[in-house]
């Protein structure tokens, strides 16, 4: 019989160590998370086992089932996790403008992996679970208010914008179409692609005037 084939950034079965380090509490769990977030970018949904994680993690599936009752709630905690670790601290530059083109900059560059994540777990992982891309979102922000609305709320708060012009669909546009852009093309946008958005989208539909005129092209 033919040995079976191992993904290459997995450790292969015959590879599985023997007693790990010992880790307890928040420093365990930190580690089972960030092997969990390693197996799902290796192997996908569809191949993600608590073998195959508690393997990359160098323990036992018993550990992994102590905390996370199936793999499902484990991959879960692993894009809460790192999202968490993804997270960069709310611009407050004192403009609008300024503090969703700092936003913006940051989910182009550092984003783009959860995205591209989420982009090939969705068939899997919603088929399975029947949790909608926006129930996920809400799942892995736990509760916390996402980084834009703190950054219109201020604006808010400047008198910058009129919060009647306000809408949860304008709200997001802005993250909306620069999520498409790194789903699509797999690549952090051009800074002169995210003035766009902010400058002739976004803006304009609040009413706001950008701060600085447009680059010339």
């Amino acid at each position: 019989m033919a040995a079976k084939a191992t993904t290459p950034d997995r450790p292969p079965p015959e590879e599985r160590p023997g007693p790990a380090t010992r880790r307890r509490g928040a420093k365990l769990e930190a580690a089972l998370l960030d092997a969990a977030w390693n197996e799902l970018t290796a192997v996908g949904y569809g191949a993600f086992t608590m073998e195959g994680v508690a393997i990359r993690a160098k323990t036992s599936r018993a550990v992994l089932y102590r905390r996370w009752p199936s793999r499902t709630e484990l991959a879960l905690a692993a894009i809460q996790h790192r999202t968490r670790l993804a997270a960069t601290e709310i611009p407050d530059t004192g403009t609008l403008r300024e503090d969703v083109l700092a936003l913006l900059r940051h989910l182009s560059a550092r984003g783009g992996e959860v995205v591209v994540v989420f982009s090939f777990l969705v068939a899997d992982y919603f088929d399975q679970t029947g949790l909608s891309l926006a129930e996920l979102r809400e799942r892995a922000l736990a509760g916390r208010p996402s980084a834009m609305q703190t950054v219109l709320d201020r604006a808010v708060a400047r008198g910058e914008i009129d919060p009647g012009r306000l809408s949860t669909r304008i709200a997001t546009l802005p993250v909306d179409l620069v999520r498409h852009d790194l789903i699509m093309n797999r690549a952090p946008l051009p800074d002169e692609a995210l003035i766009e958005i902010v400058d002739k989208l976004f803006l304009p539909l609040l009413g706001a005037e950008p701060a600085t005129p447009l680059p010339r092209r």
